[in-house]
């Protein structure tokens, strides 16, 4: 009886009680029995087995990366979908920077395809022409140009080699053949012929010819290999960079702006613009630290392929290697008398020639036809099936929008329509926890500002290994780059004389043979250099019909200051043998 009282006397407030339990009751049921029919067919789609998938809504306390509310995701589901957002960010990073790679993949292989095919008609036009001109005399010395090109080919590959002493070693070599041809009734021992070559650098027996050549086959030939490489570089750069291991607090942000609305049953609402910023800038924390030096990289590759374009124009140095030649050649016969004379002053009176081995460079000649060059109409066409402007003009396109590449990746991947919401749908976006505003601010660029990063925690105090290493390389290229603009090679900087490997002094900066460049260009400064250390190197082993090796005296020409016009002395040549012929008998 007396436990029927306060029912009985309390009747409103039972009833009261009763009603929230129940109404309680509902509310969870209600929630629990929602649907996942939606999240079950998104999984489906992505080839997972829905074995595992909740048919509705369960409770999430087993979540270790969604919000542990009312859930269609299972233990299992969340972990699958974790690495899912791990693929699909890799994938979007491959994605959005695959022009760089393909950028970098292609010029370079069309660049390095035509410097190569460039050489290679140098050398052959040099052989037809010089076979017309000279004959016989050209194809029983043709050794000597061959090795010219073979070295020239090792430079542009990579090799170790000078281009100062490759190109000072064809002068001492033609020096001493171009002198027994034009003085044939005598006979030179092997040690009159290096006295030959010793006193060439006080005779100049080619004009100014050598220097010409060397400053503009050295410029060309530094900045067309600083170019390729630097392509391979950049082409490099970017395949190591979006190669990465994203760390676990990278992949916890990735799954929760991803697919963490999915196991909610919204799996098309995507992620507020700002969320998937702060995930992204903290998951490519280091890749945004390569930004600095990617840009100086981006420009100095810009500059050096306008050097090309312009006064170190490969194809006009390839080109006038030939010519340049010639007129060397003429400048010797023309001179033959005066710089005989001065040698046999230096050197001592040779021996006289057997009576039978007196004959003539005009009586050994071809049909000597006049020497040119091809006409613009007549130029062979290259493998590559463009020429260098155009090449180049190609390139600078591509890489202008280059810049700040690294930077904004975050942005680029968040302005996805299918990685991230619009940003006028600031309301109706993923913020983490439910479909609403997203309140944190965006972090900054670059490891040291993801230390209040809301969505990803960064370790700022440890950079990477690979990140630092990829900078050294960034600026060891863009170093190479730099100084192939000033027509410097950095690996000869500390052992040539003068100007690394054909830099040359201010007045040979710019190219004699190109329009508008000259005395009035900019000035330049050439940096400090430190004194030579390499040891003085032995005289090789001479060979009569082969090429020398490299020899201290080298024969080389001191730069010249004055601005000089190309000659036209290769078109006289078929009149010259007509004079020049009683000097050589």
């Amino acid at each position: 009886m007396a436990s029927r009282l306060p029912s009985a006397k309390y009747p409103l407030l039972g009833w009261l009680c009763t009603v929230a339990v129940l109404s309680g009751s509902r509310s969870s049921v209600a929630l629990a029995g929602r649907s996942c029919a939606d999240t079950r067919q998104v999984y489906a789609e992505k080839g997972y087995s829905t074995s595992t998938a909740p048919v509705t809504q369960i409770s999430g306390e087993h979540l270790r990366l969604c919000p542990q509310d009312y859930t269609c995701c299972s233990s299992q589901m969340e972990e699958t979908l974790a690495l899912q957002s791990e693929r699909d960010f890799l994938k979007s990073v491959e994605d959005h920077s695959q022009f760089l790679f393909t950028t970098f993949t292609q010029r370079q292989r069309r660049f390095d395809e035509f410097f190569r095919e460039l050489i290679d008609l140098s050398e052959k036009s040099m052989n037809q022409m010089f076979t017309k001109t000279y004959g016989r005399l050209f194809t029983q010395n043709s050794r000597v140009f061959q090795e010219l090109f073979v070295e020239l080919r090792r430079y542009y590959s990579g090799g170790s080699v000078s281009l100062t002493e490759v190109l000072s070693d064809f002068w001492s070599t033609l020096v001493e053949r171009v002198f027994t041809l034009v003085n044939p009734q005598y006979h030179f021992s092997d040690d009159y012929l290096e006295c030959v070559s010793k006193h060439a650098e006080q005779l100049q027996p080619f004009g100014d010819v050598p220097r010409k050549l060397r400053v503009q086959v050295s410029r060309a030939f530094i900045a067309a290999r600083a170019l390729s490489q630097g392509l391979a570089v950049g082409r490099d750069i970017v395949n190591k960079a979006t190669k990465m291991t994203p760390a676990s607090e990278c992949v916890r942000g990735l799954m929760r702006q991803w697919y963490c609305p999915l196991c909610r049953g919204m799996p098309s609402l995507r992620p507020c613009r700002a969320f998937c910023l702060n995930v992204m800038k903290g998951c490519l924390a280091n890749q945004a630290d390569l930004d600095t030096e990617w840009d100086y990289f981006i420009d100095a590759l810009y500059q050096v392929a306008e050097k090309l374009e312009g006064p170190f124009n490969m194809e006009l140095a390839a080109d006038s290697i030939s010519v340049k030649v010639s007129e060397a050649i003429m400048h010797m016969q023309e001179n033959s008398v005066s710089i005989s004379t001065k040698v046999f002053q230096g050197c001592g009176n040779p021996r006289p020639a057997h009576a039978r081995s007196k004959r003539s460079l005009r009586e050994s000649g071809g049909n000597r036809r006049p020497f040119r060059t091809y006409t613009p109409e007549e130029k062979p066409t290259t493998a590559a099936g463009t020429n260098l402007d155009r090449l180049v003009t190609e390139l600078k396109e591509r890489l202008r929008p280059m810049g700040s590449f690294w930077v904004s990746l975050p942005h680029t991947i968040c302005n996805d329509e299918k990685m991230a919401a619009d940003v006028t749908n600031e309301d109706r976006c993923w913020n983490g926890q439910t479909r609403g505003r997203y309140l944190p601010e965006v972090s900054g660029d670059g490891l040291a500002s993801q230390l209040n990063n809301p969505e990803v925690e960064v370790d700022i105090g440890r950079p990477d290994v690979k990140t630092r290493q990829l900078i050294m390389e960034l600026r060891v290229a863009t170093n190479k780059l730099r100084h192939a603009q000033s027509g410097q090679d950095t690996d000869f900087m500390d052992s040539e004389e003068g100007s690394a490997s054909g830099g040359g002094d201010a007045s040979e900066r710019y190219n004699d043979d190109w329009p508008g460049y000259g005395p009035q260009s900019p000035p330049y400064r050439e940096p400090p250099r430190k004194p030579s250390s390499d040891p003085a190197k032995p005289t090789r082993v001479r060979e009569r019909n082969g090429p020398k090796g490299n020899r201290n005296h080298g024969g080389r020409v001191p730069s010249a200051t004055s601005r000089l016009a190309a000659s036209p002395l290769h078109l006289l040549l078929p009149a010259f043998w007509l004079i020049a012929a009683p000097w050589w008998r």
